[in-house]
């Protein structure tokens, strides 16, 4: 099935996964504006793991105000030196922020032609970074996709190896409350990611 003015015939089933990229890449770049949270609180999710997450994560943003989840994101992610949680490769995977691991993600940009936005000073190895990157690949926002063993590959290499931990570890945390929800829908969802990969093996 193609989404209308797709240029690239993108499968459905690959634009979906593109939109849930696109939602926790949102959620985990900033705290959440009125809009985004009206959008959130819109989701209908099914009776899959994955599908009850994302109910959960609906009805939290239904009763979220922007100015608490400032405070959230903020304890989280942000602290007075540092917050509870560093979303970056590099750290999940060295303990060390900037390490190996952030150089080997920007060869595999530079190889799949992926750039880094103007502006942006995170490194390039952030939880919501790498979620983007997924979407574009899906969404056919940098160009044609790449192949399934490519993104399986980016997949593998750069978030499969760290972020379930991380979607845990954000589920678990203390600062949490409305990303709690954000947690779950991101652990259920690289379990699903994980598991077609391997299918399509």
């Amino acid at each position: 099935m193609r989404e209308s003015g797709c240029p690239y015939g993108i499968p459905e089933e690959d634009l979906l996964r593109a939109r849930c990229y696109g939602l926790l890449a949102r959620l985990l770049v900033a705290p959440p504006d009125a809009a985004v949270l009206a959008l959130t609180a819109g989701i209908e999710g099914d009776d899959s793991a994955l599908g009850e997450a994302l109910t959960a994560l609906a009805e939290a943003a239904r009763t979220a105000t922007t100015e608490a989840l400032d405070d959230e994101f903020s304890a989280l992610f942000v602290g007075i030196t540092r917050g509870e949680l560093l979303p970056y490769v590099s750290y999940y995977l060295t303990g060390f922020l900037q390490e190996k691991p952030l150089a080997r993600l920007r060869r595999d940009m530079e190889r799949l032609g992926i750039a880094r936005a103007q502006g942006v000073h995170e490194p390039e190895d952030h939880i919501a970074a790498l979620c983007e990157m997924m979407h574009g690949m899906n969404s056919g926002l940098f160009g044609t996709p790449p192949s399934l063993a490519d993104q399986r590959r980016f997949f593998d290499a750069h978030i499969g190896s760290w972020a379930p931990r991380f979607f845990e570890d954000l589920e678990a945390a203390e600062s949490a409350a409305f990303y709690v929800p954000v947690g779950r829908v991101g652990s259920r969802f690289m379990a699903v990611e994980a598991e077609a990969f391997a299918m399509a093996a």
